[in-house]
C-alpha cells in the first residue's frame, strides 16, 4: 500500500534529505547472513528500555540469532528515522519501537509492519495496551513494552528548606489536585528563590493530558484543539511560566538534563520509566523521594511497542525475539534495572514488582507506589493518526512562551494555525 500519510509527514517536516543510514536503524545488510552463521537481527530503541543485560540473556541462549541493540536518545530522534525509511522502502531495523503517543499513527499504515497476533498471547497483556496496538481488521503489529503510571518525584532537602513537609504521606497530602499542586509551587519558589517548582511546562503538560479523555481529538478523528479542557490547561501552564514554577527548559535538552545537577527544581511528574532518567540525570545528588500521589487522580504517561516493519529480512526471528523480550519475565527485570513499570497481566503480581524498593530514590517502595498509580488511571486520552503530530505542535506552542519569543496569546494563535496545516 502507499504510505501516504507517513510520506506526507516526512514531507512536512523536511525530512526527505535524512534518508541516509544516521546508524538509528538497519540498512538491509545489517540483517544479512555471511554463509551459515547466526541470523543476525537489529532492534532499535530510543531513552532507556533496560534491554543490555537482556540481549545479552538473550544472545548467550541463542547462538543462532544473534540481536544488537541500535539506539538514540529521544523518540523525535528514532521517529524521524523512522518516518524516512518507511517513506524511502528500506533501512529500518528488523524491530523499531514505538512510542506509544505514535502507535494511531502506525496503525494507520498497519500494512507496512508484519501481523503479530499470536493466539498463544492473548491475554498477555493490558487490556488498553492491546487494544493500542491491534488495527479495525484485528491484526496486532504491536507487542506492548512497558505501561506509564505516573507518581510525584521530589527533592525532600529542597522542600526541608522551604519549610514543606518531606514524609511522603505528607507530600501526597500537599498535592491531591492541581490546584494544590500549583498553589504548593507558588509557596515553594517564594521560599526557594532561583529553583523552579517543576522540571518543564512540556513534561508537566504531558502529563496533565494524559487526563484528558479528549484532547486533540474527537472520537470520530475529527481534530478538535480549541475545547475547554485544552484551553484551561495552556492557560493555566503558560500563567506558571510568569509566576517561576517552571525552569522553562525543554525537556530532553542539554539544559534540562544539566538542572538534575543544579538544584534547578524540586519536582517532576514520573511515570516508572523516568525513575532511571532521574537516577541516570541527579546521580550523586542526595535528597530524591517518589510519593504515592499524582495530582487529580491518575494518569498513564508513555509505554512503548515493538513493531516488526516488513522490510525486515528476517521477519519469524524478529517475531520470535520481540515476544520474548515482552515476555512477563522479562518485563520484570527490565522493570527491576530502569523501572519500566510493566504491561503484562502476570508481571503485576511478581513480588519482584511489588516489593520492589528503589535506593535512589530514598528507598521508596516504587512496586507499590506504582501499583497503586496504575490502579488509579480512569482515563485513557483518545488519541487519533494525528494526536502525535497535534502535540508536537502543542509542545512548541508551549516552548515559544517559555522562552519569551512569544507571548501566550500570540503562541496559541500559530498553535491554531499549526493545527490547521495538518488537517
Amino acid at each position: 500500500m502507499a504510505l501516504t500519510a507517513v510520506s506526507a509527514l516526512v514531507l512536512s517536516l523536511g525530512l526527505a534529505a535524512c534518508g541516509g543510514d544516521s546508524g538509528d536503524g538497519g540498512d538491509g545488510g545489517d540483517s544479512g547472513n555471511a554463509g551459515d552463521g547466526p541470523v543476525k537481527i537489529t532492534i532499535a530503541t530510543f531513552n532507556e528500555f533496560g534491554y543490555e543485560d537482556l540481549i545479552d540473556e538473550w544472545n548467550a541462549a541463542n547462538p543462532d540469532i544473534q540481536v544488537t541493540q541500535k539506539k538514540v536518545g529521544t523518540w523525535d530522534d528514532a521517529k524521524e528515522n523512522l518516518y524516512t525509511k518507511l517513506a524511502a522502502g528500506s533501512g529500518l531495523s528488523d524491530i523499531e519501537a514505538i512510542e506509544g503517543d505514535s502507535m494511531p499513527a502506525m496503525l494507520a499504515e498497519s500494512d507496512a509492519f508484519v501481523d503479530l497476533t499470536d493466539p498463544a498471547l492473548d491475554g498477555r497483556w493490558l487490556d488498553f495496551k492491546a487494544k493500542a496496538a491491534t488495527d479495525a481488521d484485528g491484526h496486532m503489529i504491536g507487542y506492548g513494552t512497558d505501561a506509564g503510571p505516573e507518581g510525584i518525584c521530589y527533592r525532600a532537602d529542597l522542600f526541608e528548606k522551604a519549610g514543606l513537609p518531606t514524609d511522603r504521606e505528607e507530600v501526597a497530602a500537599l498535592m491531591g489536585t492541581w490546584d494544590d499542586y500549583f498553589a504548593t509551587g507558588e509557596e515553594f519558589v517564594s521560599k526557594v528563590p532561583g529553583t523552579a517548582w517543576y522540571d518543564s511546562t512540556g513534561g508537566t503538560a504531558q502529563a496533565m493530558l494524559n487526563q484528558i479523555a479528549n484532547p486533540f481529538e474527537k472520537s470520530d478523528n475529527t481534530i478538535d484543539v480549541e475545547n475547554p479542557d485544552l484551553e484551561s490547561l495552556y492557560a493555566t501552564l503558560t500563567a506558571n511560566v510568569a509566576k517561576g514554577l517552571s525552569t522553562k527548559l525543554t525537556q530532553w535538552s542539554d539544559d534540562w538534563t544539566a538542572s538534575f545537577q543544579k538544584d534547578g527544581f524540586a519536582t517532576m511528574a514520573c511515570p516508572g520509566w523516568m525513575l532511571g532518567v532521574v537516577a541516570g540525570n541527579a546521580d550523586g545528588v542526595k535528597g530524591w523521594d517518589f510519593a504515592n500521589v499524582f495530582p487529580g487522580g491518575g494518569g498513564n504517561w508513555g509505554g512503548s511497542f515493538l513493531v516488526v516493519p516488513k522490510q525486515s529480512e528476517h521477519p519469524d526471528e524478529a517475531k520470535e525475539f520481540a515476544a520474548w523480550i515482552t515476555a512477563p519475565e522479562q518485563q520484570v527485570k527490565a522493570f527491576q534495572a530502569i523501572g519500566a513499570f510493566p504491561s503484562q497481566v502476570d508481571a503485576l503480581d511478581d513480588p519482584a514488582v511489588t516489593e520492589m524498593t528503589n535506593e535512589f530514590f530514598n528507598n521508596a517502595p516504587v512496586g507499590q507506589i506504582l501499583g497503586d498509580r496504575a490502579a488509579a488511571i480512569t482515563v485513557q486520552p483518545y488519541k487519533g493518526p494525528k494526536y502525535s503530530d497535534i502535540l508536537q505542535a502543542f509542545q512548541a506552542a508551549l516552548i515559544r512562551v517559555d522562552d519569551g519569543s512569544n507571548t501566550p496569546d500570540e503562541s496559541w494563535a500559530t498553535f491554531l494555525s499549526d493545527v490547521d496545516q495538518l488537517s
